[in-house]
């Protein structure tokens, strides 16, 4: 694949600053998910909180220490944390402990099935509880980096050194491997089920085609590549790590094999975190200076949802509907922009 360069640095753009609803946090959101329209900021300590389209505030104790994760299926938010418990928290504020580790290992890796199933890690053990509560374990050669639900099928990708392992925790068959050398981190599947990629200690991507395990090699990028998103039908993986955000081509059967990537919305700060509409070719992506821009795909145009303000921008996400969108940045700062 080849190495790209950064673009140059765009001029002037539409501003909607004015319409960003401000929410007040009780400490700094490491991320954001939705029920509905009520927006739901993960602390990095001990709470959420809740935020309605006006902005109003509520704060939940969920964990009595330190927040390293979560995923929500839009029913429920699954977080782990510092001290081995798995705990969920749903649209009423109601708060579940799911599974505490035996050893109080930090649990920092989870992943929600459409069917309710849940996928959790400590160390190098990977754990899939099925909906109706039975528990499978895999152990895998070194420590969990990340997990990810096939979209069809209760199939498990575990992310961690030298390669990704595909687990069928309701099958007794062996689990497959792909290797690839260097620490993969963060995986996803493609919508349709046809890729898997994952990101990598290094400053790069790595893919492979499933059919035929292929690989998709993603290089070029200044620093480490630590938020993805898939653009609403799939066609362009949307990934920070550089001044611009990088979008590489998924539509065709050989995914970004010997296509060169879209460079959008550069500036003179590196990419902190993207997050795709989910219905609309466009993205919101934050930067380390604090800037938050919408982004059309087809033609590079830009909105100006939040102007830099020093500190980066840590969370991103829209609501089902691609209708609110909302914000955190590390010094807590949050808000919500209706659209």
């Amino acid at each position: 694949m080849t190495d790209f360069n950064p673009a140059p640095e765009t001029t002037s753009i539409v501003s909607v600053t004015d319409r960003v609803v401000k929410v007040a946090l009780a400490v700094p959101a490491a991320a954001v998910h939705f029920f509905g329209d009520v927006a739901v900021f993960v602390g990095t300590e001990e709470n959420v909180t809740f935020a309605s389209g006006e902005g109003e505030a509520n704060a939940v104790a969920v964990n009595s220490g330190g927040i390293l994760c979560s995923a929500s299926d839009g029913k429920r938010i699954v977080l782990g944390g510092d001290g081995g418990k798995l705990v969920s928290v749903d649209s009423k504020s109601n708060v579940e402990t799911l599974a505490t580790d035996a050893k109080r290992r930090w649990i920092d890796n989870v992943a929600l099935h459409a069917d309710g199933a849940v996928a959790w890690s400590a160390g190098k053990t990977a754990y899939v509880k099925a909906p109706k509560g039975e528990e499978k374990t895999l152990d895998v050669p070194s420590t969990v980096g990340g997990l990810a639900f096939a979209p069809k099928g209760v199939r498990l990708a575990v992310a961690h050194y030298n390669g990704v392992t595909l687990w069928f925790p309701n099958m007794g068959a062996k689990p497959e491997f792909l290797e690839w050398k260097g620490s993969h981190l963060g995986v996803v599947f493609s919508a349709d089920n046809r890729f898997l990629v994952t990101t990598m200690h290094e400053s790069s991507l790595h893919g492979w085609r499933l059919a035929d395990s292929r690989h998709m090699r993603m290089t070029g990028y200044p620093a480490r590549v630590r938020s993805i998103s898939w653009s609403v039908g799939g066609k362009f993986l949307a990934t920070s790590g550089s001044d611009s955000v990088i979008l590489w081509p998924f539509a065709s059967k050989d995914g970004p094999m010997g296509k060169e990537p879209l460079m959008l919305a550069p500036l003179q700060a590196k990419v902190t975190v993207v997050s795709c509409s989910p219905k609309e070719d466009i993205f919101a992506c934050g930067y380390s200076d604090g800037t938050i821009l919408m982004v059309r795909i087809e033609d590079g145009a830009e909105v100006l949802v939040r102007k830099n303000k020093g500190e980066p921008v840590a969370a991103l996400a829209w609501n089902a509907r691609g209708s609110l969108l909302a914000f955190a940045s590390e010094d807590g700062d949050a808000g919500l922009l209706p659209l």
